[in-house]
Protein backbone atom coordinates (compact mmCIF):
# COMPACT_ATOMS: atom_id res chain seq x y z
CA UNK A 1 0.00 0.00 0.00
CA UNK A 2 1.31 3.50 -0.91
CA UNK A 3 2.32 5.53 1.83
CA UNK A 4 -0.08 8.82 2.13
CA UNK A 5 2.07 12.32 1.74
CA UNK A 6 2.45 14.07 4.38
CA UNK A 7 0.30 17.94 3.29
CA UNK A 8 3.55 20.27 3.89
CA UNK A 9 4.83 22.34 0.79
CA UNK A 10 8.78 21.51 1.20
CA UNK A 11 10.81 24.86 0.49
CA UNK A 12 14.00 24.32 -0.97
CA UNK A 13 16.87 26.58 -0.50
CA UNK A 14 17.06 29.79 2.20
CA UNK A 15 17.82 32.37 -0.05
CA UNK A 16 15.54 35.69 -0.37
CA UNK A 17 13.04 34.25 -3.11
CA UNK A 18 12.77 30.85 -0.39
CA UNK A 19 12.50 32.58 2.86
CA UNK A 20 9.46 34.69 1.83
CA UNK A 21 7.61 31.74 0.03
CA UNK A 22 8.33 29.96 3.52
CA UNK A 23 6.04 32.87 5.36
CA UNK A 24 3.63 33.21 2.69
CA UNK A 25 2.34 29.59 2.59
CA UNK A 26 2.78 29.97 6.51
CA UNK A 27 0.69 32.86 6.37
CA UNK A 28 -2.13 30.88 4.12
CA UNK A 29 -2.20 28.27 6.91
CA UNK A 30 -0.23 25.82 4.87
CA UNK A 31 2.00 22.86 6.70
CA UNK A 32 5.63 24.40 5.42
CA UNK A 33 9.23 22.39 6.28
CA UNK A 34 12.12 24.30 4.39
CA UNK A 35 15.19 22.89 3.88
CA UNK A 36 18.47 24.01 3.26
CA UNK A 37 22.12 22.30 2.72
CA UNK A 38 23.84 25.64 3.68
CA UNK A 39 25.46 24.74 7.37
CA UNK A 40 25.19 28.91 7.94
CA UNK A 41 21.60 29.35 7.32
CA UNK A 42 20.78 28.67 11.13
CA UNK A 43 20.02 32.33 11.94
CA UNK A 44 17.46 32.65 9.34
CA UNK A 45 16.00 28.99 10.17
CA UNK A 46 15.52 30.25 13.93
CA UNK A 47 13.49 33.01 12.64
CA UNK A 48 11.24 30.48 10.82
CA UNK A 49 11.13 27.95 13.64
CA UNK A 50 10.20 30.75 16.10
CA UNK A 51 7.11 31.31 13.43
CA UNK A 52 6.17 27.39 13.43
CA UNK A 53 8.07 26.70 10.37
CA UNK A 54 9.95 23.71 10.48
CA UNK A 55 13.59 23.72 8.87
CA UNK A 56 16.57 21.25 8.01
CA UNK A 57 19.77 22.92 7.68
CA UNK A 58 23.06 21.94 7.04
CA UNK A 59 21.68 18.46 5.10
CA UNK A 60 19.50 17.23 3.18
CA UNK A 61 17.03 13.49 4.28
CA UNK A 62 15.89 12.43 0.89
CA UNK A 63 12.74 11.21 3.24
CA UNK A 64 12.02 14.82 4.11
CA UNK A 65 11.62 15.73 0.06
CA UNK A 66 9.75 12.15 -0.70
CA UNK A 67 6.81 12.65 1.76
CA UNK A 68 6.05 15.92 1.24
CA UNK A 69 2.88 17.17 -0.98
CA UNK A 70 4.41 19.72 -2.98
CA UNK A 71 7.86 21.02 -4.03
CA UNK A 72 8.76 25.06 -3.94
CA UNK A 73 12.48 25.26 -5.09
CA UNK A 74 14.04 28.52 -4.90
CA UNK A 75 15.43 29.94 -8.86
CA UNK A 76 18.72 29.33 -8.03
CA UNK A 77 18.27 25.52 -7.44
CA UNK A 78 19.14 23.01 -10.34
CA UNK A 79 16.49 20.72 -11.01
CA UNK A 80 18.40 18.49 -11.99
CA UNK A 81 19.46 18.34 -7.96
CA UNK A 82 19.69 14.55 -6.99
CA UNK A 83 17.22 15.25 -3.91
CA UNK A 84 14.82 16.60 -6.29
CA UNK A 85 14.81 14.36 -9.01
CA UNK A 86 14.52 11.08 -6.82
CA UNK A 87 11.52 12.94 -5.18
CA UNK A 88 9.78 13.77 -8.88
CA UNK A 89 10.50 9.51 -9.48
CA UNK A 90 8.06 8.73 -6.24
CA UNK A 91 5.39 11.02 -7.89
CA UNK A 92 6.12 14.58 -5.56
CA UNK A 93 4.91 17.83 -8.04
CA UNK A 94 7.14 20.93 -8.37
CA UNK A 95 6.01 24.18 -8.45
CA UNK A 96 7.33 27.65 -8.28
CA UNK A 97 7.21 31.07 -7.38
CA UNK A 98 5.52 32.26 -10.73
CA UNK A 99 2.97 29.63 -10.41
CA UNK A 100 2.37 30.44 -6.97
CA UNK A 101 1.77 33.99 -7.16
CA UNK A 102 -0.28 33.80 -10.07
CA UNK A 103 -2.48 32.13 -7.55
CA UNK A 104 -3.21 34.82 -5.47
CA UNK A 105 -2.64 37.89 -7.87
CA UNK A 106 -5.35 40.02 -8.51
CA UNK A 107 -3.16 43.02 -10.29
CA UNK A 108 -2.39 43.40 -13.71
CA UNK A 109 1.63 42.09 -14.69
CA UNK A 110 3.92 43.76 -16.71
CA UNK A 111 6.54 40.90 -16.52
CA UNK A 112 10.57 41.29 -18.57
CA UNK A 113 12.78 38.67 -19.25
CA UNK A 114 16.27 38.29 -21.44
CA UNK A 115 20.12 37.65 -21.11
CA UNK A 116 20.71 41.32 -20.51
CA UNK A 117 18.96 44.31 -19.40
CA UNK A 118 16.24 42.91 -17.33
CA UNK A 119 16.83 44.89 -13.95
CA UNK A 120 17.12 48.29 -16.31
CA UNK A 121 14.20 47.72 -18.36
CA UNK A 122 12.26 46.68 -15.24
CA UNK A 123 13.32 49.98 -12.99
CA UNK A 124 12.65 51.91 -16.28
CA UNK A 125 9.02 51.03 -16.49
CA UNK A 126 8.73 51.47 -12.48
CA UNK A 127 9.24 54.82 -12.77
CA UNK A 128 7.72 55.76 -16.00
CA UNK A 129 4.35 54.10 -14.41
CA UNK A 130 4.77 56.09 -11.02
CA UNK A 131 5.10 58.89 -13.40
CA UNK A 132 2.10 58.19 -14.84
CA UNK A 133 0.07 58.12 -11.48
CA UNK A 134 0.59 54.10 -10.92
CA UNK A 135 1.48 52.83 -7.97
CA UNK A 136 3.45 50.07 -9.24
CA UNK A 137 5.44 47.06 -6.97
CA UNK A 138 8.59 46.61 -8.39
CA UNK A 139 9.91 42.94 -7.67
CA UNK A 140 10.48 39.55 -8.79
CA UNK A 141 14.36 38.35 -9.99
CA UNK A 142 15.40 42.26 -9.48
CA UNK A 143 15.35 41.42 -5.51
CA UNK A 144 12.08 41.95 -4.09
CA UNK A 145 9.93 38.12 -4.47
CA UNK A 146 6.56 38.74 -5.53
CA UNK A 147 5.23 37.19 -2.75
CA UNK A 148 6.34 39.28 -0.60
CA UNK A 149 3.83 42.24 -2.41
CA UNK A 150 0.59 39.49 -1.24
CA UNK A 151 1.75 39.92 2.26
CA UNK A 152 1.77 43.75 2.06
CA UNK A 153 -1.00 44.82 -0.37
CA UNK A 154 -0.89 48.65 0.09
CA UNK A 155 -2.10 51.16 -2.63
CA UNK A 156 -0.10 48.85 -4.93
CA UNK A 157 -2.09 48.99 -8.15
CA UNK A 158 0.39 47.05 -11.35
CA UNK A 159 2.69 45.14 -10.84
CA UNK A 160 6.15 45.06 -12.72
CA UNK A 161 8.17 41.71 -12.45
CA UNK A 162 11.66 40.47 -13.46
CA UNK A 163 11.80 37.13 -14.36
CA UNK A 164 14.40 34.89 -15.20
CA UNK A 165 14.53 31.82 -16.79
CA UNK A 166 15.10 29.94 -14.14
CA UNK A 167 11.67 30.93 -12.89
CA UNK A 168 9.92 30.49 -16.10
CA UNK A 169 11.32 26.61 -16.32
CA UNK A 170 8.86 25.59 -13.09
CA UNK A 171 6.16 27.70 -14.27
CA UNK A 172 3.06 26.22 -15.78
CA UNK A 173 -0.10 28.89 -15.03
CA UNK A 174 1.86 32.24 -15.18
CA UNK A 175 0.35 34.43 -17.69
CA UNK A 176 1.66 38.49 -17.73
CA UNK A 177 -0.87 41.41 -19.09
CA UNK A 178 2.32 42.09 -20.80
CA UNK A 179 5.09 40.74 -20.98
CA UNK A 180 8.25 41.59 -22.73
CA UNK A 181 11.55 39.86 -23.95
CA UNK A 182 14.65 42.04 -24.46
CA UNK A 183 17.57 39.73 -26.07
CA UNK A 184 18.74 36.33 -25.94
CA UNK A 185 22.29 35.17 -26.21
CA UNK A 186 24.02 32.20 -24.80
CA UNK A 187 23.72 32.07 -20.87
CA UNK A 188 23.39 29.46 -17.97
CA UNK A 189 24.80 26.42 -20.52
CA UNK A 190 25.82 24.90 -17.01
CA UNK A 191 22.12 24.34 -16.74
CA UNK A 192 20.95 23.76 -20.04
CA UNK A 193 21.71 21.63 -22.41
CA UNK A 194 22.13 23.74 -25.47
CA UNK A 195 21.21 27.18 -26.22
CA UNK A 196 17.84 26.07 -27.76
CA UNK A 197 16.96 24.94 -24.09
CA UNK A 198 17.76 28.36 -23.10
CA UNK A 199 16.06 30.12 -25.91
CA UNK A 200 12.86 28.10 -25.02
CA UNK A 201 13.11 29.07 -21.54
CA UNK A 202 12.84 32.88 -22.74
CA UNK A 203 9.87 32.60 -24.81
CA UNK A 204 7.80 30.26 -22.66
CA UNK A 205 7.24 33.69 -21.53
CA UNK A 206 4.20 33.97 -23.38
CA UNK A 207 2.74 30.71 -23.47
CA UNK A 208 -0.25 31.18 -21.77
CA UNK A 209 -1.08 34.25 -22.96
CA UNK A 210 -4.64 35.58 -24.85
CA UNK A 211 -5.69 37.89 -27.62
CA UNK A 212 -6.33 40.33 -25.28
CA UNK A 213 -2.60 40.36 -23.75
CA UNK A 214 0.35 42.02 -25.12
CA UNK A 215 4.09 41.08 -26.28
CA UNK A 216 7.25 43.48 -26.65
CA UNK A 217 9.55 41.39 -28.44
CA UNK A 218 13.37 42.52 -29.90
CA UNK A 219 12.58 42.22 -33.41
CA UNK A 220 16.17 40.88 -34.06
CA UNK A 221 16.15 38.13 -31.57
CA UNK A 222 17.33 35.09 -33.91
CA UNK A 223 13.94 32.94 -35.10
CA UNK A 224 11.54 36.00 -34.38
CA UNK A 225 9.55 36.05 -37.27
CA UNK A 226 8.80 32.27 -36.56
CA UNK A 227 8.17 32.22 -33.46
CA UNK A 228 6.17 35.06 -33.28
CA UNK A 229 3.52 33.37 -34.99
CA UNK A 230 3.35 30.70 -32.51
CA UNK A 231 1.90 33.48 -30.36
CA UNK A 232 -2.12 34.41 -29.17
CA UNK A 233 -1.17 37.69 -27.92
CA UNK A 234 -0.57 41.11 -29.63
CA UNK A 235 2.99 42.04 -30.34
CA UNK A 236 4.54 45.28 -30.59
CA UNK A 237 8.43 45.29 -31.56
CA UNK A 238 11.45 47.21 -31.51
CA UNK A 239 14.62 46.81 -32.89
CA UNK A 240 18.09 48.80 -33.42
CA UNK A 241 18.86 46.86 -36.38
CA UNK A 242 17.79 48.72 -40.09
CA UNK A 243 16.69 45.55 -41.97
CA UNK A 244 14.25 44.04 -39.32
CA UNK A 245 12.28 47.92 -39.44
CA UNK A 246 9.95 47.07 -41.88
CA UNK A 247 6.24 47.42 -39.56
CA UNK A 248 8.30 47.66 -36.38
CA UNK A 249 6.58 49.61 -33.41
CA UNK A 250 9.97 51.37 -32.07
CA UNK A 251 13.05 52.14 -34.33
CA UNK A 252 15.99 52.81 -32.77
CA UNK A 253 19.24 54.13 -34.03
CA UNK A 254 21.98 56.38 -32.84
CA UNK A 255 19.76 59.97 -31.85
CA UNK A 256 16.68 59.22 -31.44
CA UNK A 257 13.78 55.76 -31.18
CA UNK A 258 11.04 56.48 -33.44
CA UNK A 259 7.58 55.42 -31.46
CA UNK A 260 4.76 54.21 -34.14
CA UNK A 261 1.66 52.39 -32.60
CA UNK A 262 -1.71 53.15 -33.42
CA UNK A 263 -2.21 55.58 -30.32
CA UNK A 264 1.21 56.93 -30.60
CA UNK A 265 3.77 58.67 -33.21
CA UNK A 266 6.49 60.59 -32.09
CA UNK A 267 9.99 60.41 -32.10
CA UNK A 268 12.17 60.63 -29.04
CA UNK A 269 15.92 61.68 -29.01
CA UNK A 270 17.93 59.88 -26.87
CA UNK A 271 21.65 61.56 -27.99
CA UNK A 272 21.41 63.61 -24.27
CA UNK A 273 20.28 60.64 -21.83
CA UNK A 274 24.04 60.28 -20.54
CA UNK A 275 21.90 57.70 -17.74
CA UNK A 276 21.50 55.20 -20.53
CA UNK A 277 24.86 54.67 -22.65
CA UNK A 278 25.08 52.31 -25.46
CA UNK A 279 23.09 51.09 -27.88
CA UNK A 280 21.74 47.98 -25.54
CA UNK A 281 19.95 50.67 -23.17
CA UNK A 282 18.33 52.56 -26.20
CA UNK A 283 16.79 49.13 -26.66
CA UNK A 284 15.78 48.71 -23.56
CA UNK A 285 14.47 51.87 -23.01
CA UNK A 286 12.44 51.52 -26.60
CA UNK A 287 10.97 48.08 -24.67
CA UNK A 288 9.71 50.20 -21.39
CA UNK A 289 7.83 52.81 -23.28
CA UNK A 290 6.16 49.86 -25.59
CA UNK A 291 5.45 48.47 -22.28
CA UNK A 292 3.78 51.03 -20.49
CA UNK A 293 1.88 52.04 -24.02
CA UNK A 294 0.74 48.65 -23.96
CA UNK A 295 -0.69 48.62 -20.41
CA UNK A 296 -2.93 52.34 -21.86
CA UNK A 297 -0.44 54.59 -20.20
CA UNK A 298 0.03 58.35 -21.84
CA UNK A 299 3.30 59.14 -23.54
CA UNK A 300 3.40 61.96 -21.79
CA UNK A 301 3.52 60.74 -18.39
CA UNK A 302 5.76 57.96 -19.82
CA UNK A 303 8.53 60.30 -21.12
CA UNK A 304 7.81 62.23 -17.72
CA UNK A 305 9.21 59.20 -16.04
CA UNK A 306 12.06 58.85 -18.07
CA UNK A 307 13.61 62.49 -16.67
CA UNK A 308 13.97 61.20 -13.86
CA UNK A 309 15.59 57.89 -13.85
CA UNK A 310 19.25 56.59 -12.85
CA UNK A 311 21.21 53.98 -14.21
CA UNK A 312 21.54 51.10 -11.63
CA UNK A 313 24.41 50.02 -10.14
CA UNK A 314 27.26 47.47 -10.94
CA UNK A 315 25.86 48.35 -15.50
CA UNK A 316 28.51 50.34 -16.90
CA UNK A 317 29.02 52.36 -13.29
CA UNK A 318 31.77 54.94 -13.58
CA UNK A 319 33.35 54.61 -10.45
CA UNK A 320 35.94 57.73 -11.17
CA UNK A 321 38.93 59.11 -12.98
CA UNK A 322 42.47 58.62 -11.59
CA UNK A 323 45.77 59.80 -13.07
CA UNK A 324 43.45 60.43 -16.40
CA UNK A 325 42.53 56.58 -16.26
CA UNK A 326 38.98 56.01 -15.97
CA UNK A 327 37.23 52.89 -14.02
CA UNK A 328 34.12 51.72 -14.64
CA UNK A 329 32.02 48.93 -12.67
CA UNK A 330 30.38 46.52 -15.04
CA UNK A 331 29.68 43.73 -12.73
CA UNK A 332 26.01 42.55 -13.66
CA UNK A 333 27.63 41.60 -17.30
CA UNK A 334 27.78 38.06 -16.10
CA UNK A 335 27.88 36.64 -19.88
CA UNK A 336 29.69 36.86 -23.06
CA UNK A 337 26.69 39.57 -25.09
CA UNK A 338 26.89 41.70 -21.77
CA UNK A 339 30.71 42.17 -22.28
CA UNK A 340 30.67 42.65 -26.38
CA UNK A 341 28.12 45.45 -25.73
CA UNK A 342 29.76 47.15 -23.16
CA UNK A 343 32.87 46.99 -25.15
CA UNK A 344 31.37 48.37 -27.92
CA UNK A 345 30.17 51.26 -25.63
CA UNK A 346 33.20 52.56 -24.17
CA UNK A 347 35.34 52.12 -27.55
CA UNK A 348 39.10 51.54 -27.62
CA UNK A 349 41.85 51.46 -24.76
CA UNK A 350 40.19 49.36 -22.44
CA UNK A 351 42.14 47.28 -19.82
CA UNK A 352 39.19 44.17 -19.41
CA UNK A 353 39.04 42.41 -16.34
CA UNK A 354 37.73 39.30 -17.13
CA UNK A 355 36.52 36.32 -15.16
CA UNK A 356 34.67 34.26 -12.51
CA UNK A 357 32.44 31.25 -12.17
CA UNK A 358 32.86 28.44 -14.71
CA UNK A 359 29.44 28.08 -15.98
CA UNK A 360 30.40 26.62 -19.38
CA UNK A 361 31.01 30.17 -21.07
CA UNK A 362 32.57 30.26 -24.57
CA UNK A 363 35.23 33.20 -24.08
CA UNK A 364 35.56 33.28 -28.09
CA UNK A 365 32.45 34.94 -28.70
CA UNK A 366 34.18 38.23 -27.29
CA UNK A 367 37.40 37.94 -29.41
CA UNK A 368 36.16 40.07 -32.05
CA UNK A 369 35.10 42.67 -29.44
CA UNK A 370 38.23 42.51 -27.48
CA UNK A 371 40.48 42.86 -31.05
CA UNK A 372 38.67 45.92 -31.08
CA UNK A 373 38.35 47.87 -28.11
CA UNK A 374 41.09 45.57 -25.22
CA UNK A 375 44.61 46.28 -24.96
CA UNK A 376 45.01 43.75 -22.11
CA UNK A 377 42.99 41.21 -20.38
CA UNK A 378 43.44 40.67 -16.57
CA UNK A 379 41.73 37.40 -16.00
CA UNK A 380 40.45 36.37 -12.30
CA UNK A 381 38.53 33.29 -11.12
CA UNK A 382 38.03 30.07 -11.72
CA UNK A 383 38.26 30.72 -15.46
CA UNK A 384 41.75 32.25 -15.72
CA UNK A 385 43.17 29.43 -17.38
CA UNK A 386 40.28 29.24 -19.70
CA UNK A 387 40.50 32.91 -20.79
CA UNK A 388 44.14 32.89 -21.03
CA UNK A 389 43.87 29.74 -23.71
CA UNK A 390 41.14 31.76 -25.69
CA UNK A 391 43.06 34.77 -25.39
CA UNK A 392 47.08 34.28 -25.43
CA UNK A 393 47.67 35.18 -28.98
CA UNK A 394 44.92 37.88 -28.73
CA UNK A 395 46.17 40.56 -26.76
CA UNK A 396 48.39 39.84 -23.14
CA UNK A 397 46.68 37.94 -20.47
CA UNK A 398 47.68 38.24 -17.01
CA UNK A 399 46.38 36.09 -13.87
CA UNK A 400 45.40 37.44 -10.94
CA UNK A 401 44.08 35.89 -7.59
CA UNK A 402 42.40 38.75 -6.32
CA UNK A 403 40.38 41.92 -7.19
CA UNK A 404 42.78 43.68 -5.43
CA UNK A 405 45.34 42.50 -7.41
CA UNK A 406 43.09 43.07 -10.78
CA UNK A 407 42.54 46.63 -10.14
CA UNK A 408 46.54 47.37 -9.13
CA UNK A 409 47.44 45.50 -12.23
CA UNK A 410 45.42 47.22 -14.53
CA UNK A 411 46.26 50.43 -12.77
CA UNK A 412 49.92 49.78 -13.52
CA UNK A 413 49.11 48.73 -17.24
CA UNK A 414 47.23 51.67 -17.80
CA UNK A 415 48.30 55.26 -19.50
CA UNK A 416 46.81 58.20 -19.45
CA UNK A 417 43.27 57.91 -21.22
CA UNK A 418 42.93 54.46 -20.90
CA UNK A 419 40.26 52.81 -19.55
CA UNK A 420 39.45 50.28 -16.58
CA UNK A 421 36.72 48.32 -17.03
CA UNK A 422 35.20 45.56 -14.72
CA UNK A 423 33.05 43.18 -17.14
CA UNK A 424 33.63 39.46 -16.10
CA UNK A 425 31.73 37.85 -18.71
CA UNK A 426 31.02 35.53 -15.32
CA UNK A 427 29.19 34.70 -12.50
CA UNK A 428 30.83 35.75 -9.23
CA UNK A 429 30.10 32.65 -6.97
CA UNK A 430 33.59 31.57 -6.97
CA UNK A 431 34.59 34.40 -4.93
CA UNK A 432 31.39 36.75 -3.95
CA UNK A 433 28.13 36.25 -2.66
CA UNK A 434 26.68 37.82 -5.43
CA UNK A 435 27.51 40.23 -8.49
CA UNK A 436 26.80 43.53 -6.21
CA UNK A 437 29.23 42.26 -3.99
CA UNK A 438 32.07 42.06 -6.95
CA UNK A 439 31.07 45.48 -8.01
CA UNK A 440 31.62 47.07 -4.45
CA UNK A 441 34.89 45.29 -4.00
CA UNK A 442 36.00 46.56 -7.42
CA UNK A 443 35.14 50.05 -6.42
CA UNK A 444 36.62 49.68 -2.92
CA UNK A 445 39.76 48.75 -4.40
CA UNK A 446 39.78 51.07 -6.73
CA UNK A 447 39.29 54.08 -4.17
CA UNK A 448 42.10 52.93 -2.24
CA UNK A 449 44.37 53.32 -4.97
CA UNK A 450 42.86 57.30 -5.15
CA UNK A 451 43.41 57.04 -1.32
CA UNK A 452 47.16 55.91 -1.58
Amino acid sequence: MKKEKQPYFLIIGLGASGVSMAKFLHTRGKIVVATDIDASKTKIAEKLNALGIKTEIGFHDQKTFNNAAVMVPSPGIPLTNIFIQTAVNHGVPLTGELDIFTRYNDLPVIAITGTNGKTTTTTLIGDMLTSCGMIPFVGGNIGTPLVDRLMTKGATNIIVAEISSFQLDISRDFRPDVGVLLNISDDHLDRYENAIGYETSKWSMFNNQGHSDKAVINRSIKGFDALSQKLKSKIFTFSSQKNTWKNTNAKINSKNIEIITRQVAQTIKTDHLKGLPGAHNKENLAAAILACLAIGMDINGILKGLKTFKNMPHRMEYVKTLDGISFYNDSKATNTDAVIRAIECLGKNIILILGGREKGTDFSQIIQAVQQGVKTIIAIGECRTNIQKTFKNICPVLEVSTMENAVRTAFNKAFKGDIVLLSPACASFDMYDNYGHRGKDFITCVNAIGNK
